[in-house]
């Protein structure tokens, strides 16, 4: 398992709440983001603006990436101490709890387009997702394998440039995750013919993950810890104060009506949650059979992996 070189499990360390003390200067976390305008990765965003990892004693540096792909190799490399938003079966060497379930993926067509279902796609029409081990990737493989599409999956990258590949007809069927392109959906510019719950088996999975270089936990191992903590804080933060609305809605130039809906429609809060752990056995089998694993993981292996600690009381 060559990436058990570079990165290890977010929380792999049970700590009590009275190992960390507040830091006497902040500490300075890098953060790689996938699809960085997600409302589910915007924890590390918002968190900041509101000053919740500032009071944890932790400043971050955040950039986005195309998605999964990049942001592996950002971690792998170094030059981000933690990953957001990590497909699940393209991380399964390194990683924690982070999303449950595909709600907030969805497959479009152009308005003008002959195709109604996403089964009407034969051999000569494309189908988007954004990197290999991405969460899209895996959604996209679950069309072809548990609903027998026909179309060739294609990475396109992040939501962007997959519109207007869409929208040029580059690609015949694009993928985008909310709330990215629910105003041109309300406009009927675009149609859905599919969205990731109609794989059967990621209906319920822990299908995103965080991760964190080995480097980083070993010689900042208290600093890991609060950011965790910092995290889950700014998790109940947006779903509870109107002001993560009002920032999420200015930072994508959309109305806070519609920041509302994509949130309570397609991004539940329990779904974010990073102490939930779900169909395992599912996964494990979703990354053998993209080869991101030659054999499931062990207990031993799950029991290393996955040492979440609880939040602080």
């Amino acid at each position: 398992m060559p990436m058990r070189i570079a990165l290890r499990s977010m929380v792999l360390v049970v700590t009590s709440a009275a190992m960390v003390s507040a830091a006497s200067g902040a500490d300075t976390v890098k953060v790689a983001i996938g699809q960085i305008d997600a409302w589910a990765n915007q924890a590390p965003t918002l968190g900041m603006k509101a000053g919740i990892f500032q009071k944890h004693g932790i400043v971050l540096e955040t950039f986005g990436t195309q998605g999964a792909g990049e942001t592996l190799q950002a971690v792998i490399s170094g030059s981000a101490d933690i990953g957001i938003g990590i497909g699940t079966a393209g991380a399964m060497r390194a990683f924690a709890a982070a999303y449950v379930g595909v709600g907030d993926q969805y497959w479009y067509v152009p308005a003008n387009s002959p195709l109604q279902r996403l089964t009407d796609a034969t051999e000569k029409h494309t189908m988007a997702y954004s990197t290999n081990g991405a969460t899209s990737h895996v959604i996209a493989l679950g069309f072809v394998k548990q609903l027998g599409v026909k179309a060739k999956p294609t990475a396109t990258g992040g939501p962007p440039a997959t519109y207007t590949m869409t929208m040029t007809g580059q690609i015949d069927i694009g993928w985008a995750v909310v709330p990215f392109g629910l105003a041109e959906l309300q406009e009927g510019k675009i149609r859905v013919i599919a969205r990731g719950p109609d794989v059967p088996t990621l209906r319920n999975q822990t299908i995103r993950v965080q991760i964190v270089n080995a480097n980083a936990l070993k010689e900042r191992k208290d600093v890991m810890i609060r950011f965790m903590r910092a995290y889950r804080e700014s998790l109940d933060w947006m779903y509870a104060n109107p002001l993560a609305v009002k920032y999420y809605a200015e930072t994508i130039k959309q109305p806070e009506s519609l920041v509302v809906m994509q949130r309570d429609q397609y991004n539940p809060k329990d779904a974010l949650s990073p102490d939930r752990l779900s169909d395992l056995d599912q996964v494990m089998a979703d990354a053998v059979e993209m080869k991101f694993l030659d054999a499931p993981l062990t207990k031993e292996q799950l029991a290393e992996f996955f040492q979440i600690p609880p939040p602080r009381t």
